[in-house]
């Protein structure tokens, strides 16, 4: 019986195909939704601006959230037009 069980493939972990098939998934989803691009980006654009906006008075357009690969990584780029002269915020001082 020792050869058969050289030609038959042993248990396979079930995380490991869990997780294979999970990424599989991902991916398929980024690639469906064009460019990669996550489905989350706009509410993290709104959380971000949401923040900002309780220290500095900015534009809701002064804020530009961008993702790229770069090589094997995903990069999120955060761009903030921030005003020359900072207006206080009602109730900070």
């Amino acid at each position: 019986m020792g050869i058969f069980d050289f030609l038959r493939k042993g248990p396979q972990n079930t995380a490991s195909v869990a997780k294979n098939r999970l990424t599989i998934l991902i991916q398929e989803e980024r690639d469906r939704s064009g460019r990669g691009v996550p489905d989350y980006l706009p509410l993290l654009r709104r959380e971000l601006l949401e923040v900002i906006r309780k220290f500095v008075n900015v534009d809701a357009n002064a804020i530009d959230v961008k993702t790229h690969k770069d090589g094997d990584q995903d990069v999120l780029e955060l761009s903030i037009a921030l005003p020359d002269k900072a207006s206080p915020i009602a109730g900070r001082a």
